[in-house]
């Protein structure tokens, strides 16, 4: 009986051992299963932060994008508003210089004074008008530094003094300013 009896036990302890054993296992199992759902709900909620951050940061580069393009446009906008009558100013300067000419010639006749005053009127509301416009006649550059940003060389004459060489010695063709914007060159003639 001993023998059934250890026998009988044997099983009974083993099968207890079984019974924690599984009971162990279904535990760890349990808390395996839990640390994944906890790390799954922590990565989850990661994964939801990451990607809010993410679409946080396009948003701003769109909207940082959409700015400069309405600050360029509205730039490029007023930029053209100020220079969309340029073509029209650069005719009506060749207007301009014939008008001068012809009071040139006008003044050296004797006897059209009325013809001259007519001119001469004409000639200023025209100027007037064109500097309304913001069309404006480069000041006069005689005896100063050739700038080739606003002026055009034709030729160079050797200078009547020194301090005149390198600089200005006469006018051909009078340059005019749109704004900041050079519209028509200074045609000049430089001492050397």
């Amino acid at each position: 009986m001993n023998k059934d009896k250890a026998a009988t036990e044997e099983p009974v302890e083993s099968e207890d051992q079984a019974l924690k054993q599984e009971n162990g296992a279904e535990s760890q199992e349990e808390k395996v299963s839990d640390e994944k759902a906890a790390t799954e709900e922590l990565s989850e909620e990661d994964k939801l932060k990451a990607e809010n951050q993410e679409l946080k940061d396009k948003y701003l580069r769109l909207y940082s994008e959409f700015e400069n393009y309405r600050r360029r446009t509205s730039k490029e906008r007023l930029d053209l508003i100020k220079t969309a009558s340029e073509d029209v100013l650069k005719d009506l300067i060749t207007v301009v210089d014939d008008f001068e000419r012809a009071i040139k010639a006008e003044e050296s006749e004797t006897g059209n004074q009325k013809v001259l005053e007519g001119s001469l009127l004409i000639y200023h509301k025209l100027t007037k008008v064109l500097e309304a416009k913001g069309l404006t006649q480069m000041e006069d550059v005689i005896g100063k530094d050739f700038d080739a940003d606003k002026q055009e060389a034709i030729t160079q004459i050797p200078a009547p003094s020194e301090d005149l060489k390198g600089k200005v010695i006469d006018v051909v063709e009078k340059g005019y300013m749109l704004g900041e914007k050079v519209v028509r060159y200074a045609k000049v003639v430089i001492g050397s």
